[in-house]
């Protein structure tokens, strides 16, 4: 029997704003570099795995704000979704120390451009990017949206946290050019559109929160619905069935289904 890998802890980053072009929301997204290990090629929001300086940033209380009420394993997906928002987009959910305002659009692309490279290189750490900076991170900005679990049996599995924000003003991302070859802001529905014609690819979680996203009409009420709503964790289950593959997950997670074609067997 083969053996169970464990997940790693990772976090996703739904950054959403209003948009007069849609009629609606757009979400940021971006396509994976085709020599990416995982996803390679796919349209995806930013996201990755938690690391060890993450959780050194949550033993140091000073570096963010809005944490109240978390524990030490909850604030770590958090610190991990800003901080690889910031590494894949450049967008940054951080505030000026003392302040209740995110840092502008100006101060933010100073430092993007003085930090984002070396952080993306290994050159410097996150933690050292707000201490110099003297930044808070604004854990509060994000609010918990789904909970995936990759099944059991596959060789490379994520426990991963999505989270909503609405992108702060004027802050527009930009890919960061080596996991990822570009970007874009659309509408849920464009994004599915895109993946029904070939355009986009799209992982099975992505395309069920882009079902689940494009049924709302504005960020404030996006969030406000989000935050009334319990998460149930999803770890989908596989079958096999007349040649093809389905997925079982909960349907009391709101994904408005139960069991899921998802193509022919290789």
């Amino acid at each position: 029997m083969a053996e169970i890998v464990a997940p790693r802890p990772a976090s996703t980053t739904l950054l959403l704003r209003d948009s007069a072009r849609v009629g609606g929301i757009e979400v940021f997204m971006m396509v994976r570099h085709h020599q990416i290990e995982f996803s390679s090629g796919a349209l995806v929001f930013p996201g990755g795995s938690i690391d060890q300086g993450d959780k050194e940033i949550v033993e140091r209380p000073e570096l963010y704000a809005g944490g109240a009420g978390l524990d030490p394993s909850a604030s770590s997906f958090r610190v991990a979704a800003i901080r690889e928002t910031f590494e894949e987009s450049g967008i940054l959910l951080a505030r000026p120390k003392g302040s209740q305002d995110l840092i502008d659009a100006a101060r933010a692309k100073e430092i993007e451009a003085e930090c984002r490279g070396p952080l993306c290189e290994g050159k410097t750490t996150f933690l050292n990017v707000l201490a110099e900076n003297e930044l808070w991170l604004a854990l509060d900005e994000l609010v918990p949206y789904a909970h995936w679990i990759t099944p059991e049996g596959m060789p490379k599995r994520f426990d991963t946290w999505f989270f909503l924000a609405a992108a702060p003003p004027d802050q527009l991302g930009a890919h960061d050019g080596r996991e990822s070859t570009d970007s874009i802001w659309l509408s849920p529905r464009e994004a599915l559109e895109g993946a029904e014609s070939g355009r986009f690819k799209l992982p099975f979680p992505t395309t069920r929160n882009l079902i689940k996203l494009g049924k709302q009409t504005s960020v404030g009420g996006t969030l406000a619905d989000a935050r009334d709503q319990p998460i149930v964790t999803v770890m989908p289950v596989m079958t096999r069935l007349n040649g093809g593959r389905q997925l079982r997950i909960p349907r009391e997670a709101g994904y408005d289904g139960e069991v899921f074609e998802v193509g022919a067997l290789g």
